[in-house]
């Protein structure tokens, strides 16, 4: 498949699980869409007909403790951020995303479940040409002590996360990731999320985390991890911010040419950095693969050039 055409999924695939944060019981079904369609969830298992919810980022309503999706009727899907990183990182176009309750399935805290249901499914080249949001200017965004920031990359998108928490266990931890399939797959895609003990009460509370555990969720207390399988990298915690940045950054509703530098950062800050990008004119632009293909770009070896062209980290193999 080449990366100058769109792609969507070839047939439907379904998974079941539970809400992170609802504990509720639910069906997630990915299947194709049209050219320019981009991702599209279908909330079903509502009083009244089923809603559509465009992914993109005028859609978000909420980013405390995960990104939720919805329109002036109020939330429809919540914690959309890891399906949508499966479906950006594995270079999906276009795909309906069903789902019958009000938050995506967190399976085992991590995307690897979607991207099973992915390669289930089969991703189908279309006949549009695959067009991109090409990042012109840096822009920055500071939150207290966290930090995002969004700035030209001509040769596909880049990832650099940084975090620092107070837990020891966690502490500071950073990861890059230049993003393709193939690398979404080995590196990122079976990063799980992460917590501390200390914040469970706080999180029941407020009504979230009723679904969490052992089974779904990396756990720390003061001293150590609690999970008895333990860690699946050593840096799981950043690695799954990673993840969590292509979900986010998914809601541009095109694949970017840029990179994303954060520290401290989290489903607020990534959001709030999109926004400021999308409301600049002047700081981005939409362009096509052939486009992309034709620009010339300074780069070091090994970052994405072809024959002194651009060799966009997204779509399926380049051919």
């Amino acid at each position: 498949m080449k990366f100058s055409r769109q792609t969507t999924l070839r047939a439907q695939a379904t998974v079941t699980g539970v809400g992170v944060h609802s504990g509720l019981p639910v069906n997630l079904t990915l299947g194709p869409a049209p050219v320019d369609a981009g991702f599209i969830f279908v909330r079903t298992g509502l009083d009244g007909p089923d809603r559509e919810v465009q992914a993109v980022a005028e859609s978000v309503i909420a980013t405390e403790f995960a990104t939720v999706l919805g329109d002036r009727e109020g939330p429809l899907v919540s914690t959309a951020e890891h399906v949508l990183a499966a479906l950006r990182g594995m270079g999906v176009d276009n795909a309906t995303i069903e789902i019958d309750g009000p938050e995506v399935p967190i399976m085992d805290g991590s995307a690897a479940a979607f991207v099973a249901a992915i390669d289930q499914a089969g991703i189908l080249t279309q006949s549009g040409s695959r067009r991109f949001l090409q990042i012109l200017k840096p822009v920055q965004v500071a939150m207290g002590d966290s930090f995002g920031e969004l700035r030209p990359h001509a040769a596909g998108f880049r990832a650099e996360i940084e975090i620092d928490f107070a837990n020891p266990v966690i502490g500071r931890q950073s990861y890059s990731l230049d993003l393709s399939p193939e690398r979404f797959r080995r590196e990122i895609c079976r990063a799980r999320t992460f917590g501390c003990m200390s914040d469970v009460a706080r999180l029941w509370s407020a009504g979230f985390a009723l679904g969490s555990s052992f089974e779904n969720t990396v756990v720390f207390d003061d001293t150590r991890l609690l999970n008895t399988e333990g860690l699946r990298y050593s840096e799981e915690c950043a690695r799954h911010k990673v993840l969590d940045v292509i979900g986010d950054l998914a809601l541009a509703g095109l694949p970017l040419l840029g990179a994303y530098r954060s520290v401290r950062g989290g489903h607020k800050l990534n959001h709030a950095v999109l926004t400021a990008l999308l409301a600049d004119r002047t700081a981005w632009r939409v362009i096509e693969a052939e486009t992309a293909r034709r620009s010339r770009v300074y780069a070091d070896a090994g970052s994405g050039m072809v024959g002194g062209m651009i060799a966009p980290a997204y779509g399926p193999d380049v051919s």
